[in-house]
């Protein structure tokens, strides 16, 4: 393994995978941290691309050379161009992902790459220089480390992650993964300030447990809009998403569990996502509304694992279970392989 570099990239998600490939094109040797090779460019919430604001971004990093939007184009497996209604200002891309593949492309295009390195390693502590005002590289928790001119942290929900169920409280940076407790403490003796972020996830179900019969039919459009001006392969409609609605009975068994939500109870303060509010928050924040949409979204062509879009809570497992089991068409709807929603707080410095 090399032991300097001019770029060192912490973290393999969307942004870190990004700044190692912009980094790396412009000549820079790269190190690129994570943890594994399974996690790279993984989509461990909605495994979708684009949307109304976030399919101009996805369409500004392709300008700018990045992999993004290649690698939605070519591993995509519905495609839709939201608010055709409305004027072009606001038409945005969006597509359903297969999570695993998109993974494998994005990993496969940065290993082509001469000037990025694979680092699987857990990051540890900063190193700065004898004046102590520029960073000089990375140890790693191994013991191990590199020393680098630059150094890029795209931890997203990693640094203290802190996932909340109902009254757990467990620490991860996803569902099942450590959260990284070295790096952050690394940080705040830096003198950054460290708080969290709040983020949210709902249930995923069990294909072969859902009634789909009861729901209406989302296709993808016909003409298919790529997000990438590079001309390359095109993944196609391959999915079909379902639509289905909340009831006034599930908004009851809400507001009956209130007390119990940790956005409600104190265990968490501050103001959540606008983008992806819970349902606890649509129900409270809108009590005159009888119901709010939500979609059945599958994370691949060949996997059991449909993502709930719109059903993110932060309840006990128990009511969770309940309020799924009151909406038509899920009443034996059972867990798929992740675990069933959480709210996440994760750390960030700033």
């Amino acid at each position: 393994m090399p032991r300097h570099f001019d770029v060192v990239v912490i973290g393999a998600g969307h942004a870190g995978c990004e700044a190692a490939w912009a980094s790396a094109r412009m000549g820079c040797r790269v190190g690129l941290v994570t943890l594994s090779p399974d996690t790279v460019a993984l989509m461990p919430c909605n495994p979708a691309i684009g949307g109304t604001a976030k399919g101009h971004l996805v369409r500004e990093i392709d300008a700018l050379g990045g992999l993004m939007g290649r690698a939605i184009d070519a591993t995509g497996v519905q495609f839709k161009l939201l608010n055709r209604s409305r004027g072009p200002a606001v038409w945005s891309p969006r597509a359903q992902a297969d999570k695993r593949a998109y993974g494998r492309w994005v990993q496969d295009a940065l290993t082509r790459e001469p000037n990025v390195t694979w680092l699987f390693q857990r990051a540890g502590t900063l190193q700065l220089n004898e004046g102590h005002d520029r960073i000089h590289g990375l140890t790693f928790e191994d013991g191990h480390s590199v020393t680098c001119q630059s150094l890029v942290i795209t931890t997203g929900t990693f640094l203290n992650g802190l996932i909340h169920i109902g009254d757990e409280q467990i620490a991860a940076g996803r569902a099942g993964e450590p959260p990284t407790e070295h790096l952050a403490r690394s940080l705040r003796d830096c003198g950054f300030e460290i708080g969290r972020l709040k983020t949210g996830t709902p249930p995923r179900l069990h294909r072969r447990s859902i009634d789909f019969s009861r729901f209406t039919e989302e296709r993808g459009d016909d003409e298919i809009v790529p997000f990438s001006f590079m001309p390359g392969p095109i993944g196609g409609n391959r999915i079909v998403c379902h639509l289905l609605h909340t009831t006034p009975h599930a908004h009851d068994l809400v507001r009956a569990s209130i007390a119990q939500s940790p956005l409600y109870n104190g265990q968490i303060s501050g103001v959540g996502p606008r983008y992806c509010p819970s349902l606890e928050d649509k129900v409270m924040r809108f009590p005159d509304r009888e119901r709010h949409q939500i979609y059945l979204e599958p994370e691949g062509v060949d996997v059991d694992e449909i993502y709930v879009n719109g059903l993110s809570m932060s309840l006990p497992r128990e009511v969770q279970t309940t309020i799924v089991h009151a909406l038509p068409g899920l009443e034996r709807a059972r867990r798929g392989s992740q675990q069933t929603g959480s709210t996440a707080a994760a750390c960030c410095a700033r």
